[in-house]
């Protein structure tokens, strides 16, 4: 699967954005022709050196300061005769931005002025990115988190907090990770951020990929670090699905095994993953658990406030875990004659991202209902369940 990355270490800029991906192979006179005939803009794009590395400079200079209302701007991009996948890309990054002004300011959709955002080099910035995006053709765009910086920005509403409110509210909107990075000073403007939030699914690290290309953009201000966007184009492994998880991990040792194990029962009823527990040796040579537990983002401080409830821990690791690989999962139920009598068991079918029959399981307690039933072996059950699975379910399944 061919995929872009985005890596965000030094912030995000619509001009960033765009001299990484010329970076790396956009056609540039193409680019700033588009760019020029849908805003009113002057475009430069050259070749340039930040801190000793070769990087790309986006600059667009408005020639008017038209200032449209948000629905005149979306009638106004939908006259410019593009293709249509840029059309709705352009009009999806404006609608996050809108949204987000909109709750910032308190205003209706229909009386919004853009405030953070210049018009014209915003309607360059946005259609150029969704063209160029367009153009490498990727099942899959990523972000590593985004270096938003620190300290305080002046506004068009005062001095006001790093991430201004808009690019704060984007990120939210958009479930974007993002970290102040060391940074000080605004490094994400709320273009850089609407566009990476329409089209990146935001992950801790790199997904497991081999290189193809990468590319610098250069951003404006001049600092004692590489102040630069770097994009990556990468072919990534296809047979797994990716599932962003956390990990967390405590140890117990003076909680009894029943309690325990009635804690992993209800973990995976409240929405875990998986949860373990692991023999150890603790402090002063105690016996003990480690208990882990991988669960989705949003259920983590659930499941934190529980485990803290139930055994009285003090306190809860959250492991730098980033994304588990995952085959797609489905219960189907099948029939069963033992001793001439039909029963039903439901099986697991495991497929990889192609759609390619992986693994049978057989649901246990199916098995040991019928084993009860029948006065089988359970062991018995399972296999006969497996192997008739393996027989009805077709081998190739194609993804919609």
């Amino acid at each position: 699967m061919k995929a872009l990355i985005f890596d965000p270490f030094s912030g995000a800029s619509g001009d960033m954005i765009l001299g990484s991906l010329v970076d790396i192979g956009v056609e540039k006179l193409e680019l700033i022709e588009l760019m020029e005939s849908v805003a009113d803009v002057d475009v430069a794009i050259n070749e340039v050196k930040k801190k000793g590395i070769k990087c790309v400079d986006v600059n667009i200079k408005s020639i008017s300061s038209s200032n449209m209302l948000y629905f005149d701007l979306i009638d106004y991009i939908k006259s410019c005769s593009l293709d249509k996948l840029v059309e709705e890309s352009a009009l999806g990054i404006f609608s996050l931005l809108a949204d987000a002004e909109s709750e910032i300011h308190g205003m209706e959709l229909e009386d919004l002025h853009f405030h953070e955002v210049g018009q014209q080099d915003a309607i360059a910035d946005i259609i150029g990115a969704c063209h160029a995006l367009k153009n490498f053709e990727c099942e899959k765009i990523f972000t590593t988190p985004i270096s938003v910086g620190s300290g305080y920005v002046e506004a068009s509403h005062g001095r006001l907090p790093v991430p201004a409110p808009v690019t704060l509210k984007i990120l939210e909107n958009c479930d974007m990770r993002f970290s102040g990075g060391g940074l000080v000073g605004e490094y994400l403007t709320p273009t850089g951020a609407a566009i990476l939030g329409y089209f990146a699914q935001s992950v801790n690290s790199y997904p497991q990929s081999k290189p193809i290309k990468s590319g610098y953009g250069s951003g404006d201000k001049e600092t004692n670090h590489p102040n630069l966007l770097r994009s990556l184009l990468v072919e990534v492994e296809d047979f797994y699905y990716y599932d962003q998880v956390e990990l967390l991990e405590t140890n117990v040792d003076d909680v009894t095994g029943e309690v325990l194990g009635h804690m992993l029962n209800n973990l995976i009823t409240m929405g875990a993953k998986d949860a373990t527990l692991t023999p150890t040796i603790m402090k002063k040579g105690r016996p003990g658990h480690k208990l882990q537990v991988i669960c989705h983002k949003e259920e983590s401080f659930k499941i934190a406030k529980y485990i803290t409830e139930e055994i009285g821990t003090l306190g809860i690791r959250v492991v730098p875990t980033y994304h588990r690989f995952i085959l797609n999962r489905k219960i189907i139920k099948i029939d069963l004659d033992i001793k001439s009598i039909n029963y039903g068991a439901h099986v697991k079918i495991a497929r990889d991202k192609l759609g390619n029959l992986v693994n049978v399981s057989a649901e246990f307690e199916d098995c040991k209902h019928i084993a009860l039933m029948a006065n089988v072996p359970v062991k018995n059950i399972m296999r006969l369940a497996e192997e008739e699975a393996w027989k009805v379910v077709p081998k190739k399944e194609y993804p919609n």
